[in-house]
């Protein structure tokens, strides 16, 4: 049984109207194998799309649908897929599933993985005729023992059923897909970082132009997409677009449902298919349950270790992508984390940077020294002794590498959380120099 938590306590029933993710899970947690998949409609958008749509009719219903990418960019979708190129005398294109997820405190991919193997197939079997892409990887995080196992097992009864390999469903239509573990780097979640690394080479960012869309993976045109991403497209072809963006909550700028979640010392931590637009209070209150009994909730992060803190008062945001930013932040990849009043900001903070630290690629030079000159500087004030002017310069760093600053997005989101932790919670920063002052050194 898998380990991911998906609570249904208290929860009005899954359905296929409802919860195009998640209606199909098993309450025992097993997977959802191939025969019991196809008895509860699995498959039937793919051969709505492989029989009866052109590539650039699924493309239009995706972009119609308004899909953002679900892996914490949110790019659309549609619009992502029609940067592919339409010369059909290139026909050797590639469809990459982005399942690299190291992101702390997310695990949602790893969900849909381990429980609906299937959903994920459809989705990329799907996507793949639009794209006309004739061979399609997983990259898969390397910790991620029992998703490979899975998928892998989910690869071979597609194949042996006649769903990957050559004319699929009769339609003319050849696709192959294999699972790619990698060796385990937070970087390969950067798409061209990924594509590096499946080639064989340095998991290290490339510069764009060219884009992956033009000159992907081996040279080829490729589109790399997230797996939540992936598995909401069987439910847009197969129910349209209209019933899609209906299920987001009125107000919601994004549409459909995501995985979200709340961890940390809450009641009821765990990850639920819910809509966009739903606020930040309700996902807490009703979902997590709240606080557990003697804790009192400090600060909290929206959507992963790359996202800036917010503040108990922040709890009414409605969670969608423009309705965060308005705070000050991003929404992320969805799973938020709550932080009680025992947890010391300086600490929290250095621990997360020691690990965007670690995890950097090394390739330009304000990621590369930048975030370990802020590790040492936190390290310092965790100890009680910082200088004066350390915290200044930790805002410098922030600054220097901010968005646009760096060759990729690592750092942007690596300092994220630290500009607004020492936004919000200033005086335990300086703590760690007055400590040093009282004793008169």
């Amino acid at each position: 049984m898998s380990c991911v938590s998906f609570s249904t306590a208290n929860r009005v029933p899954r359905s296929a109207e409802t919860h195009p993710l998640t209606w199909r899970l098993r309450d025992d947690g097993e997977p959802v194998w191939l025969d019991e998949y196809q008895a509860r409609d699995g498959y039937s958008a793919a051969r709505k799309a492989l029989t009866t749509q052109s590539p650039d009719e699924i493309v239009q219903q995706v972009k119609d649908a308004g899909l953002k990418g679900r892996g914490g960019a949110g790019f659309p979708t549609g619009v992502k897929w029609g940067l592919m190129p339409k010369d059909e005398s290139l026909n050797l294109r590639y469809l990459l599933c982005n399942a690299d997820e190291m992101e702390p405190n997310t695990y949602k991919d790893r969900l849909l993985m381990e429980q609906l193997p299937h959903l994920l197939i459809e989705g990329m079997l799907i996507s793949a005729r639009a794209l006309k892409a004739y061979r399609g990887y997983i990259f898969l995080r390397g910790e991620y023992v029992d998703a490979a196992r899975t998928l892998r097992r989910a690869v071979e009864e597609a194949r042996a059923a006649g769903l990957i390999g050559r004319n699929i469903l009769g339609s003319g239509f050849d696709f192959e897909l294999f699972v790619h573990t990698g060796a385990g780097r937070y970087i390969c979640g950067e798409e061209t970082a990924l594509i590096n690394s499946l080639e064989g080479r340095r998991a290290n960012p490339r510069s764009k132009p060219p884009f992956p869309a033009a000159v992907g993976v081996w040279g080829k045109p490729t589109c790399v997409n997230n797996v939540e991403t992936l598995c909401n497209v069987p439910a847009i072809i197969g129910n349209g677009v209209d019933w899609y963006k209906a299920l987001a909550r009125p107000g919601s700028e994004d549409m459909g449902t995501k995985l979200m979640g709340f961890s940390g010392k809450v009641k009821n931590p765990g990850l639920w298919e819910l809509p966009f637009g739903i606020s930040a209070r309700e996902l807490f209150e009703e979902y997590a349950g709240g606080m557990r009994d003697g804790y009192r909730l400090k600060t909290w992060q929206p959507g992963g270790a790359g996202t800036g803190f917010l503040l108990p008062g922040h709890l009414d945001t409605p969670l969608y992508a423009a309705g965060v930013a308005k705070v000050g932040t991003r929404m992320g990849t969805g799973l938020a984390m709550a932080v009680d009043e025992t947890v010391n900001m300086v600490g929290l903070l250095r621990n997360m940077e020691e690990f965007f630290s670690r995890e950097s690629c090394g390739f330009c030079t304000p990621c590369r020294d930048g975030l370990p000159w802020s590790v040492k500087l936190l390290r310092a004030l965790e100890r009680g002794e910082g200088q004066p002017g350390d915290i200044e310069i930790l805002e410098q760093l922030c600054d220097f590498l901010g968005p646009g600053k760096t060759f990729c997005a690592h750092a942007p989101g690596a300092v994220e959380p630290l500009a607004s932790a020492i936004k919000y919670f200033r005086p335990e920063f300086e703590a760690g120099i007055a400590r040093l002052e009282a004793v008169g050194v």
